[in-house]
């Protein structure tokens, strides 16, 4: 099993039994704070399920629900809440839930909701792009081929993969975050200008101008986005 999950949770003491049981049953998991998801949002962005600890009012689901749904946060999200919190059940399902526990957590049953939600998000994934056109650039992932008007452009390895995940996630704002767990696979966000280098660099070689770019835009205080 090579699922990665996050745990976003308030008091992690309280939850370590919740993290113990998924690692048994061969989960990888990391755990965020309410406050370490607010500083880096883009942190949600590497993995295939997130865990949700509702814990009003240090750590509303509903918010983050909300917030990962209009960052395009596509992944499932599974909420665990008190049985005080079940009126607001039909408001976290609103704000972008997929399922909701009540706690005290029942190992069995948090893995079957964690697997069936697995399996109905692995059928709904998008195929893998293979080729992309954008401006007068033509590119073809399988082959590892870019060109531009038909003349041939090279790139390295990490430009091309970092050029890939753009695509993929074309529209989309993606912190830096996200591009070194994605396209470096770091699992840890490190404090490196690695990014931002790399995506001048691939900027040098498909914007006419690199001041202005049309394709790979700056979104201030957040990361990029990819236009083209």
């Amino acid at each position: 099993m090579d699922h990665q999950l996050l745990l976003i949770r308030d008091d992690i003491r309280a939850t370590r039994y919740v993290t113990d049981a998924l690692k048994r049953r061969g989960y990888s998991v990391a755990t965020a704070s309410r406050f370490e998801f607010g500083s880096d949002p883009g942190i949600a962005d590497d993995f295939d399920l997130i865990v949700i600890d509702h814990a009003a009012p240090h750590l509303n689901a509903m918010d983050i629900c909300s917030e990962l749904r209009q960052r395009h946060v596509e992944v499932p999200l599974l909420v665990l809440a008190g049985r005080e919190q079940v009126p607001h059940r039909v408001e976290i399902f609103r704000a972008g839930a997929d399922d909701y526990l009540i706690k005290p957590i029942d190992p069995e049953d948090l893995n079957a909701r964690i697997e069936v939600l697995l399996i109905r998000s692995g059928q709904n994934k998008k195929p893998e792009v293979a080729s992309y056109k954008f401006g007068e650039w033509r590119v073809n992932f399988r082959r590892s081929e870019v060109t531009r008007n038909g003349l041939k452009v090279e790139l390295t390895e990490r430009e091309l993969r970092l050029l890939r995940y753009f695509v993929e996630n074309r529209g989309k704002i993606i912190s830096r975050t996200a591009l070194l767990h994605h396209v470096w696979g770091y699992r840890q966000a490190t404090l490196t200008r690695t990014v931002d280098v790399h995506v001048l660099r691939l900027r040098n070689k498909i914007e006419d101008d690199r001041s202005q770019p049309k394709f790979i835009i700056t979104v201030p205080g957040f990361g990029y986005r990819f236009d083209g």
